[in-house]
């Protein structure tokens, strides 16, 4: 029993903690260089592409995803808060100013919807 609320109580920890996270990049930054983040997104092509639209199906589409969303994402790997092997490989070594830049430019990829062939 002591167990499971011990669990309970570091899931709403880390929930408040990606929520706070989440919360102080609430507006548009517009602190990050798209050209910067293209440069930079070279390392996430392997899973990520550079169109953003994933390549291995363990890897989530970031493409026109909200900037502020991918910012958050990206520290809470940073600090460990969220966990992936990929990316706690790649995130430690990015200064928030490379967060900032990559998260501008996987924003700024357009998303065309059409509808399915035959509908």
């Amino acid at each position: 029993m002591k167990s499971t609320l011990s669990r309970m109580a570091m899931l709403v920890v880390k929930f408040l903690a990606l929520a706070g996270l989440l919360l102080a990049g609430g507006g548009p930054s517009h602190a990050g260089d798209v050209k910067a983040g293209g440069a930079k997104a070279m390392m996430c092509q392997a899973c990520h592409g550079l169109d953003g639209l994933s390549k291995t199906p363990d890897a989530p589409n970031i493409a026109g995803q909200i900037e502020h969303y991918l910012v958050g994402q990206l520290q809470a790997f940073k600090t460990g808060l969220r966990k992936n092997d990929a990316m706690s490989v790649v995130t430690p070594h990015l200064s928030d100013q490379d967060i900032e830049d990559l998260a501008a430019y996987f924003s700024a990829i357009e998303i065309k919807i059409v509808k399915v062939p035959g509908e």
